[in-house]
């Protein structure tokens, strides 16, 4: 008898290591998720001209002005700064941009906000933002929105091998061509 309760017990305290060791611990929902636009937006189309991975910050009740401060560089979302792809050579706001993978940055103001494409790679945040990786910088036009976007959002919108990519939160617009 007492070796069969001694087995037991020992199979037991076996079965809740094993499973302890081999459990995944996976994370919590993101607060701010990961997203990703392109143009065409079809998931079908394989011939894409533009692709960006970003990250969706909430509002929350916080003004604009303090979760992307004018003057200042922002990552242009949350987290990671957002990397866009260009599958061709485009032009990007008026300006010549080779077809790669490139850093999303922004300079935000009431009137127009500047764009930053830069070299860097697998940057958190703004803060090693560096000028010298700068690829080009363009001026975006800004627009009201009818309606409150709290989720910072990109989306494009275009006909053939011309787009408009749209940065959308608050009340903000910002708006930049695109063109193959």
């Amino acid at each position: 008898m007492k070796k069969s309760v001694l087995s037991i017990v020992v199979f037991a305290i076996a079965l809740i290591c094993s499973t302890d060791a081999v459990a995944q611990k996976f994370s919590d929902m993101d607060k701010s998720p990961l997203d990703a636009s392109t143009y065409p937006a079809s998931y079908r189309e394989s011939n894409k001209l533009v692709k960006v991975y970003y990250s969706r910050p909430f509002l929350k009740g916080r003004a604009l002005s303090k979760l992307a401060p004018a003057g200042k560089v922002w990552r242009t979302g949350a987290n990671e700064a957002p990397e866009i792809t260009f599958y061709k050579d485009v032009m990007f706001g008026g300006q010549k941009v080779k077809a790669g993978t490139y850093t999303l940055f922004t300079i935000p103001s009431d009137n127009e906000w500047t764009v930053i494409l830069s070299t860097a790679k697998n940057v958190w945040g703004a803060y090693f933002y560096n000028e010298s990786e700068d690829v080009v910088r363009v001026k975006g036009k800004v627009s009201k929105s009818g309606k409150t976007i709290e989720n910072f959002s990109i989306a494009f919108d275009g006909e053939g091998d011309s787009a408009t990519m749209y940065l959308g939160w608050a009340d903000t617009i910002v708006s930049v061509p695109v063109k193959g």
